[in-house]
């Protein structure tokens, strides 16, 4: 099953990652992970732009490098990038110093104090190692947009039902997202502007 919102338990263990925004504010804050990819990223940059809202992109390293042109764009339209590590590593599989130097490897290209760790996941000593460097932006919602077993609808109703003042939602812009990131996010923007939400960079 599906964990859709961050787990209390969770948040309570690792208490000194950011997992949401101030909750008295009716702000959401959107941001995609593992790009930029052709064909993905412009299409999201698109429709952001057609709203007229900024979000934050954290960024694959290789993926910059491939695509040099898609992170400027990214830049130029007033989004904010974020470090997603240089190969989209596992924290858990991966050394302390390997993982360190990766993250350093991206932050040569991004210049950020903004990391998520793929997968959401990093042995502890990782954490305590990045925290002194970067703000670790975890997640309030997580739409399940790289999920090929579920359906659009469904990615869309994961990204409404559960989000709340200050809420930090995560889509992907890679390929396996497309069939459901291009069709809950304009909905979802659709919906949470009707509800009154705005939308804030990280």
């Amino acid at each position: 099953m599906n964990i859709v919102k961050s787990p209390l338990w969770l948040r309570l263990l690792l208490p000194k990652l950011t997992w949401n925004r101030n909750r008295k504010e009716k702000h959401i804050y959107l941001t995609f992970d593992d790009g930029p990819i052709p064909d993905v990223t412009p299409e999201v940059l698109n429709i952001l732009k057609k709203y007229n809202i900024q979000a934050t992109f954290f960024c694959v390293g290789e993926n910059i490098i491939k695509h040099p042109e898609i992170f400027e764009q990214v830049k130029l339209q007033g989004h904010r990038v974020g470090n997603h590590t240089y190969n989209h590593l596992k924290g858990w599989q991966t050394p302390l110093a390997t993982y360190l130097e990766n993250v350093e490897k991206c932050q040569q290209l991004t210049q950020t104090n903004l990391f998520r760790p793929p997968y959401g996941k990093c042995t502890l000593p990782q954490f305590k190692k990045l925290r002194d460097t970067y703000e670790i932006i975890m997640w309030d919602v997580i739409t399940y947009d790289f999920d090929h077993k579920l359906s659009p609808e469904a990615c869309y109703q994961n990204a409404i039902q559960h989000v709340t003042n200050g809420s930090i939602v995560v889509f992907h812009d890679n390929i396996k997202a497309v069939p459901r990131l291009l069709y809950a996010l304009p909905k979802a923007i659709d919906y949470w502007l009707d509800k009154g939400y705005e939308f804030k960079l990280l």
